[in-house]
């Protein structure tokens, strides 16, 4: 087996942790028996950034102030990737 880099997660990836330990601690099982739980942090915090920074830009051009913006795609991308619902409040 091959020596990985370790991944080093930003504060995304360190709040999607916790979240997800607390709420989907099934979920996270899984990923840890297959090996997949960093990688799949590092791609929530990726996606995270990603689409906050495109919400930003946009709002920025409409007039919004930096700080407005950043709060504001952070409501937006916030829980599709990083504060997962809870596995118990799944249909």
């Amino acid at each position: 087996m091959e020596a990985t880099e370790p991944i080093t997660l930003t504060q995304y990836g360190l709040m999607a942790e916790k979240h997800w330990r607390e709420f989907r601690p099934k979920m996270v099982k899984v990923m840890e028996t297959s090996g997949t739980l960093q990688q799949r942090l590092l791609e929530a915090e990726e996606r995270t950034d990603a689409e906050m920074d495109e919400i930003r830009r946009k709002l920025i051009q409409e007039g919004w102030t930096a700080q407005q913006a950043h709060d504001s795609a952070w409501e937006i991308v916030r829980e599709r990737y990083i504060l997962l619902p809870p596995e118990d409040a799944e249909t």
